[in-house]
Formats: structure tokens, sequence, C-alpha cells
């Protein structure tokens, strides 16, 4: 069995990660917003709960770096939660929050490269001088040239 899954977005967001679908729960809800004659009797708004801890999908180095990252959209029983609303249909509301579950993990496993600080290139510090040098005369010519009185 394949346990990977490949997201293809229309914003060109290509990864691998692996099937979590086996442990995802669902809840529904009655959703806010328009909804004609149905409005309040379908259950539209779809709940994704992921439980971080008790996953046997993430090693323990993903766990910790899931819940440290995402520490505001885990609740205290150490689910993920995430919610859709936006769409009338439940099926995709359903594919919404299943595609940002995904998102959200890919986001927060992904390592962060370290900023390597540079020296200024010697062309950038001449033209920071001359550019420092023009408003300094321009100051300058503000000046009262007649402060003899």
């Amino acid at each position: 069995m394949n346990n990977y899954i490949h997201l293809n977005k229309a914003s060109s967001i290509h990864y691998n990660l692996k099937n979590f679908s086996t442990e995802f729960i669902f809840q529904t809800s009655r959703s806010s917003g328009p909804g004609g004659q149905s409005v309040n009797k379908t259950e539209t708004k779809v709940e994704l709960r992921f439980n971080v801890e008790n996953s046997i999908l993430l090693n323990d180095e993903e766990k910790a770096l899931i819940l440290l990252r995402l520490k505001n959209k885990i609740n205290n029983e150490g689910y993920l939660i995430i919610t859709a609303q936006e769409s009338r249909s439940q099926l995709f509301n359903k594919q919404i929050v299943e595609e940002r579950f995904y998102e959200i993990i890919h986001k927060a496993l992904k390592k962060h490269t370290k900023r390597i600080a540079t020296k200024p290139s010697a062309s950038s510090n001449k033209k920071r001088l001359i550019t420092k040098k023009y408003n300094s005369a321009k100051k300058d010519l503000r000046k009262n040239i007649n402060s003899e009185e």
C-alpha cells in the first residue's frame, strides 16, 4: 500500500507527504452564511481532527516540530483542528479541509535555512556614499546664507 500522497494545486505547490487519511476524524455541522431553503437542514461545515501525539505515521521528531509550530491550532487533547465552510457542498468542504491539512503539515515540517550574513559590496558602499553627499549638499542649500543679522 502506498503511504504517500501527491497534491497538485492550482498554486503550483508540489510535494509528497504521507497519506494521513486513515487517521482523520471528520465532524460535520451546520455552516453559517447563505444556503437557501435547506440552510437549517444540511450540515456542510466540515471539521478535520488529527491526533498528532497518537499518529503512527509521524516519528517523534516530526511530532515535536508540529506540536511546537502549530501549538495555536492544537487543542488540549492533542488534536489539530482545521475547519472549512466556504462551499455549500459538504464534499467540497471536505476536499478543502484535506488540502489545508497537507499544506499546514508541509509548512510545519519544512526545514528553515538560516540566513548567511554577507558584507555589502564595494559598489553598493560607493553608491551609498554618493547619495549621502548629494543629500548633504541638498540640505546645505536650505541653510540661510544671510545669517549676519
